[in-house]
């Protein structure tokens, strides 16, 4: 890591000019990434999936869209006429290859006509024209007001709405997040260099991702993972490894030797916290599903960019604007005072005092935050599991306002709870589906329509709740009473759902196993116990329970969704859950490998659990503060979103790291560590041979050279840099300004 930084450092202009054609890359690949986006969403092997790929196969047509005339009597022969003279003119368009109706609404106040295209490489022209002679039905008929959406539009305006989230989310965040480095480092060029990472990073991995979708489609979530993981990472990554560098500036006052140090600590860390992340986001790649696996794809390579970028483009942007870097002020004479205040650092200060209180009652505090926890995840036993479908969107999108007037008014759904596929023709279909009309689930049946050449697909309305129990259960009951004399497939959303669970309950023994295990080695190869690894993992999974619980109150019961400006879906997405889950999980071990480095270290340095709790605290307590701040201002702007997914995610993310951040690192992490005591770092003496000879621990800090006449001090003042005690020794995690160490810690 040393080398990495010097490197960089030195060749500050070539590393700068790389990056310059990876972001112009990352810049140019935008376009064409959203245009290429796709539906992951189907389940290959599933009947679900078999059945989409049939209907896949058998589409002979292109877009379809309907266009709504409301306002006006359907009876009417002026209305008749008018809508007959536009299907003509539609139907003369060139690429557009059928318009049925009018039809009329139940109530007769409004009429649709449905258009299809004919397949093209592009359809945007004769979507163009059709709408356009379409909107002029106002004018031909005084009252009228056309609307055009539903069918495949959907799909087009909900990709639109994610990419308008995902700028307005970046667009805040940045100068947001800006701010609040600007107050952590007090210096614009300090302040600056975790934004331009993160920029790096976020078109950095657009690129790959670019690249990605030439052999795996990509979603909207996948690039919603991008911006989140690059814009939080990098920004952390940044903060970290430029705190380090001021720390490294006011002891060494050479900026070349403050790199070297500070890439040997903390650029170890930023690696260790990337590979953690990693870990997390693997136990994705247990489940059969592709649009978790693209997700992960996505979120690995979004983590090894912002690593990259972290290492690389920092240390060069150091080269050119380091002068500008100056330490904290407090820290310009920590290395000369560090002798006569080493008996008390750690012991002052707002963490410290925190944990004082707390290990005075550690069984009080630990009943208390499991109370609250719990109370948290309470909602969690009625929750509901469900796919959104128009539920997640916002009706400012004018096809989901079509879509709605379709089902209401037409008896057209534009989402299909249950229905039934079939390589026959619609009126075999039909003569099948009847025999379902009197079930207690279906409410209505509607006519069946032909796909394609020879095959046919009828939608039963189910009662209630499209994704319900009711549905589900109509759904077994199609499924063991299929059509003799042709292959048929049972699915819609219920169907859909159903297939989810299956795929996801037969991955999550594997992928919970990744996460864990990989996080418990991780653990015992930092502290060499693995009693603080069950208990992180414990402790983490209670965190998240409450985080699930909160958003089963907002997104399901409505609990604040109206003041919060979040749409209730009536349940979580099961993918949501694993999503949150893997990223939640992998952020809050990164918080709890920041504040267990620290208390270790004084716990190796002989002191007694308590204190090094006390010190590892007030040591950490900053950083991680500091971190979750600038991750919960990422996470709020994407909370803001008006897609529901992008709501679950960011309010999930926002949820788990608040929590984390406070009341578990704070509060609950060291009232545990208290009464374990020194049990906390047990191991059996097998496992502390073997930690012995592979152990990871903290890097060595490089030697303080001795130096006078300090090139580093802003007011050109000869201050001797010495060796402060413990000081060459501070994790690679360290704070934004620590404290030197207390007397008696180890020098390394």
């Amino acid at each position: 890591m040393k080398r990495i930084g010097v490197w960089c450092w030195r060749r500050r202009t070539l590393v700068v000019g790389i990056w310059l054609l990876v972001m112009a890359g990352g810049a140019v690949a935008i376009g064409p990434l959203f245009a290429g986006m796709g539906d992951t969403t189907t389940l290959a092997g599933t009947e679900t999936g078999r059945a989409q790929a049939v209907i896949d196969g058998a589409i002979d047509h292109g877009e379809q869209f309907f266009a709504v005339v409301d306002g006006v009597d359907a009876g009417a022969a002026t209305t008749t006429a008018a809508l007959s003279a536009a299907a003509d003119d539609v139907r003369a368009i060139a690429g557009v290859q059928s318009v049925e109706g009018p039809i009329a609404a139940t109530d007769g106040r409004a009429a649709t006509l449905l258009v299809t295209l004919a397949p093209a490489e592009s359809q945007y022209q004769p979507f163009t024209d059709a709408g356009t002679r379409l909107a002029q039905l106002s004018t031909a008929l005084p009252g009228a007001s056309v609307s055009i959406g539903g069918g495949d539009l959907i799909g087009d305006d909900a990709n639109a709405a994610v990419q308008d989230d995902l700028r307005n989310a970046e667009i805040w965040s940045l100068p947001l997040t800006l701010v609040l480095l600007l107050i952590v480092f007090g210096g614009v060029a300090a302040a600056a260099l975790p934004a331009v990472a993160a920029i790096a990073t976020m078109l950095g991995a657009t690129a790959v991702l670019l690249g990605f979708s030439a052999v795996v489609t990509i979603s909207a979530d996948a690039i919603t993972v991008v911006t989140l993981l690059g814009l939080g990472l990098s920004i952390d990554y940044g903060l970290l490894l430029v705190a380090r560098y001021r720390d490294e500036l006011a002891a060494r006052g050479d900026r070349q030797e403050a790199v070297a140090a500070a890439w040997h600590t903390a650029g170890r860390t930023i690696a260790y916290s990337a590979l953690t992340v990693i870990a997390a986001l693997a136990g994705l790649m247990a489940f059969d599903v592709g649009e978790l696996r693209a997700l992960a794809a996505a979120g690995i390579a979004t983590v090894i960019v912002a690593l990259l970028a972290g290492l690389t483009l920092t240390a060069a942007l150091l080269g050119f604007v380091g002068r500008w870097i100056t330490p904290r002020r407090g820290r310009r004479r920590a290395g000369s005072r560090a002798g006569s205040r080493a008996g008390t650092d750690g012991e002052s200060g707002f963490f410290a005092g925190l944990a004082r209180r707390t290990q005075r009652r550690p069984w009080l505090t630990l009943a208390g935050c499991a109370v609250v926890l719990l109370a948290l995840a309470a909602p969690l036993l009625h929750v509901i599991i469900k796919v959104p479908q128009l539920e997640g969107l916002p009706r400012t999108l004018e096809s989901v306002r079509v879509a709605d007037v379709l089902d209401q008014r037409f008896g057209i759904s534009s989402q299909a709870g249950v229905a039934v596929l079939a390589r026959t023709d619609p009126a075999t279909l039909d003569a099948y589906a009847q025999r379902w009309a009197g079930d207690p689930e279906v409410i209505r049946v509607e006519p069946a329509s032909e796909v394609g050449s020879g095959v046919s697909i009828v939608v039963l309305d189910a009662r209630g709740d499209g994704q319900g129990a009711g549905a589900q259960a109509l759904v077994d009951r199609l499924r063991q009473d299929r059509p003799a004399g042709y292959e048929s497939w049972v699915t819609g959303d219920a169907a859909r759902l159903m297939d989810l669970q299956d795929e996801l309950a037969a991955g999550l023994p594997l992928a919970v196993t990744i996460v864990v295990l990989s996080m418990l080695v991780v653990l015992f190869l930092m502290t060499g116990s693995v009693v603080v690894g069950l208990k992180a993992v414990v402790v983490s999974a209670l965190s998240l329970a409450a985080t699930f619980g909160v958003l089963t109150a907002v997104f399901q019961d409505g609990w604040l969704a109206a003041p919060l400006g979040m749409l209730t879906v009536g349940g979580l997405s099961p993918s949501m859950i694993v999503i949150v889950f893997a990223f939640a999980f992998g952020l809050s071990m990164d918080y709890e490998v920041f504040l267990l480095a620290r208390i270790k270290e004084y716990y190796d340095a002989g002191q007694s659990p308590d204190a090094a709790v006390r010190h590892g605290l007030q040591r950490s307590g900053r950083i991680i503060t500091s971190a979750a701040l600038l991750m919960l201002i990422v996470f709020a702007c994407f909370a803001a979103a008006d897609i529901g997914a992008l709501q679950q995610i960011g309010l999930g993310l926002f949820v788990a790291v608040l929590i984390d951040a406070t009341l578990v690192r704070c509060l609950l992490s060291p009232a545990l560590m208290t009464v374990l005591g020194k049990a906390a770092w047990w191991a059996p003496a097998p496992l502390r041979r073997l930690h012995a000879r592979i152990g990871l621990p903290e890097a060595t800090a490089l030697p303080v050279t001795v130096r006078t006449g300090d090139a580093a001090a802003p007011d050109g003042g000869a201050e001797p840099s010495v060796p402060a005690a413990g000081a060459d020794a501070a994790p690679a995690g360290d704070a934004v300004a620590p404290e030197p160490e207390p007397a008696g810690s180890r020098t390394r």
